[in-house]
């Protein structure tokens, strides 16, 4: 029988205060003045309750590159931000582009327990733009696979785009478009602007992005078909999403955490934890990105968690990976770019990290109002702490993170994952029957 616990004086979303009780992976009571004989009474008082975190890109990079990272710890990082949910992308070797891979990921993230691994299937075998990969046997298969993505590469065939696009109709699947156009960013290192341009490095112009976006919102309007835009990074970006919302499109937008925050002066220093795909912005990049989440343009925030080993950030810039980690960090850096500004609420935080990752990915049991007979999948989250971001905060098997010695607010205290604490008093946790 599982544990009950009742959670007293919980603000949810950061509005009405309540108890919460919870008990078989389910909230069964909520209202204030609760009591339940036997149950573990924790004190949230203070903390905003939101449904567990849901994470619509991340890398996980298991099965192939565990010196990066494993389903284990990448969802123990997960978990130790907030998240009940994550969706893992589908560069692994061998690329996630059959049943077999994408049930054998899963089944690694059943193992973990920390949190619901759910994998993303590769839109084109290997990654490689030729040919669709097994799309109706993936979505057929026991991992239910909803999103298709070559996510590090663009499906930059427009003929492959639109099959694809249309394949994924027949069971309400969704192309994540990785948008960078391959010929307009060879060689390309940092943003194309007057900081690339004075540090030499080659220029990745804005219109990269926008050109793949324009064209997929009209192939995706042709077809009548879900697409989905991976870390929207750009002004133009927005308003060609803003655009093709007006006119109808089912199309959708994320943005990550570093690019609210997070401007290419950064890398004056030549620092390659600062060194990302698609690479950090203009400041009027920044206030064009955090202008179209509030106004729900983006639809939702998503990491784009990116472990490397020590060894592919400890190089020149030209030399070194892009990506940075951000599991972690991530409601924090929201907090701070989006909360703190007046930008959003904490229920508008709720929408777009959890209910919206979860309904694009059609991910059932997460991302339920905090009400009763809902999964007890929540978060319960500390706004008020200012501390510096170090390597402790880091759960992960890499520690490539650009928030490094840097102040963020906010803490998280509790994960509960289907009813189970994964984090408590603000300490991973590990249970029984996961794998150390």
């Amino acid at each position: 029988m599982s544990e009950v616990f009742l959670f007293r004086g919980a603000t949810l979303e950061g509005a009405s205060t309540a108890d919460l009780l919870v008990e078989n992976g389910q909230i069964t009571e909520v209202g204030t003045g609760l009591s339940r004989a036997g149950a573990t009474e924790i004190d949230v008082d203070g903390l905003v309750a939101l449904p567990g975190l849901v994470d619509l890109h991340t890398h996980l990079r298991e099965p192939g590159f565990e010196a990066s990272e494993t389903i284990l710890t990448g969802s123990r990082a997960a978990a130790a931000g907030g998240y009940t949910a994550v969706f893992a992308m589908p560069n692994t070797s061998p690329v996630a582009d059959t049943a077999g891979v994408v049930e054998q990921e899963l089944a690694l993230g059943e193992a973990a327990g920390f949190v619901t691994v759910q994998p993303i299937g590769a839109v084109t075998v290997g990654q490689k733009g030729e040919r669709l990969a097994e799309l109706g046997a993936m979505a057929d298969s026991r991992a239910q696979v909803r999103v298709f993505s070559d996510d590090g590469f663009c499906v930059w065939d427009p003929l492959i785009m639109r099959r694809a696009l249309e394949y994924v109709k027949a069971f309400d699947g969704v192309i994540a478009q990785h948008a960078q156009d391959p010929r307009l960013t060879e060689g390309a290192q940092l943003n194309e602007g007057s900081v690339s341009a004075e540090l030499g490095l080659a220029g990745w112009p804005a219109v990269a992005e926008e050109s793949i976006i324009a064209r997929d919102v009209l192939l995706a309007e042709h077809v009548g078909s879900r697409l989905h835009v991976c870390h929207l990074s750009t002004a133009g970006s927005v308003e060609i999403i803003r655009w093709a919302k007006k006119r109808g499109v089912n199309v959708t937008a994320e943005v990550t955490p570093h690019h609210l925050l997070l401007t290419d002066e950064l890398a004056r220093g030549y620092d390659p934890h600062f060194k990302v795909n698609p690479p950090l912005r203009r400041d009027e990049d920044v206030f064009a990105v955090r202008e179209g989440l509030a106004d729900g343009t983006i639809d939702i925030v998503a990491t784009d968690h990116a472990p490397h080993p020590a060894e592919a950030k400890s190089c020149e810039w030209h030399a070194a990976a892009n990506g940075m980690v951000g599991l972690e960090s991530a409601l924090r850096v929201v907090q701070l770019s989006m909360v703190d500004s007046g930008m959003l609420t904490w229920g508008d935080i709720a929408r777009v990290m959890s209910r919206e990752p979860a309904r694009i990915g059609r991910l059932a049991g997460h991302g339920t109002p905090l009400t009763v007979g809902h999964a007890a999948s929540l978060t319960f989250y500390d706004p008020a702490p200012v501390r510096t971001f170090t390597t402790d905060d880091l759960r992960g098997r890499s520690i490539n993170s650009p928030y490094l010695g840097r102040e963020l607010p906010g803490e998280v205290r509790w994960t509960l994952h289907q009813g189970t604490p994964t984090v408590a008093d603000g300490a991973l946790l590990d249970q029984p029957g996961v794998r150390s």
